[in-house]
């Protein structure tokens, strides 16, 4: 019995995301699909409840238990991200990616999840490569298969029905330098 748990990273980005894999569930032999929230990154902590909300209140009308690691923790996560070069992190995307993503990786482990993906995958604004590198580094460590596709061409896609959907939609991917850095503005 082969378990998927999705990271969501927010509510549009898994529309699509959770669509297709419930589409090819059978052909993936997926017997069981999940999805848990864990974004300890996000600034500003209205930010944050902003896209919790919207993440609990989309997997609920999917008649699915929207599963949380509710950790709001800036403090540590700007801690890190800020002193960068003095870590083991070739970036403040890589921090970010292994520091949430172990977490979902560890929670998978203690539930009896066979595999884990995560909806980052759609976006066309975040690091593909670093993120699939960092899946990679995690299946080994925890034996726990990475289910891996490329959901990028399904962006817009999902941003349309996010809007259809009333969907809270943010303007940028989620830490603080993020919105320094201006890269998020006009999605």
């Amino acid at each position: 019995m082969n378990k998927l748990l999705i990271h969501a990273c927010c509510a549009p980005c898994l529309v699509e995301v959770y669509d297709v894999l419930l589409k090819e569930q059978q052909s993936l032999n997926i017997s069981e699909m999940d999805i848990i929230w864990y974004n300890k990154n996000i600034h500003p902590k209205v930010e944050y409840d902003k896209r919790k909300k919207a993440y609990i209140e989309y997997v609920k009308s999917l008649d699915k238990t929207p599963y949380l690691i509710d950790e709001y923790d800036l403090m540590s996560f700007t801690k890190i991200a800020s002193s960068i070069e003095d870590t083991e992190y070739t970036s403040r995307c890589d921090y970010c990616y292994i520091s949430r993503l172990e977490k979902v990786f560890i929670y998978a482990k203690e539930n009896g999840y066979t595999h884990v993906t995560t909806t980052l995958l759609i976006s066309p604004y975040q690091n593909h490569d670093l993120i699939i590198s960092v899946l990679l580094r995690l299946e080994k460590k925890y034996n726990i298969k990475f289910l891996y596709k490329d959901f990028r061409p399904l962006f817009r896609e999902g941003q349309r029905k996010s809007r259809e959907l009333g969907l809270y939609m943010q303007k940028y991917c989620g830490c603080i330098y993020s919105i320094d850095e201006g890269r998020w503005q006009g999605i």
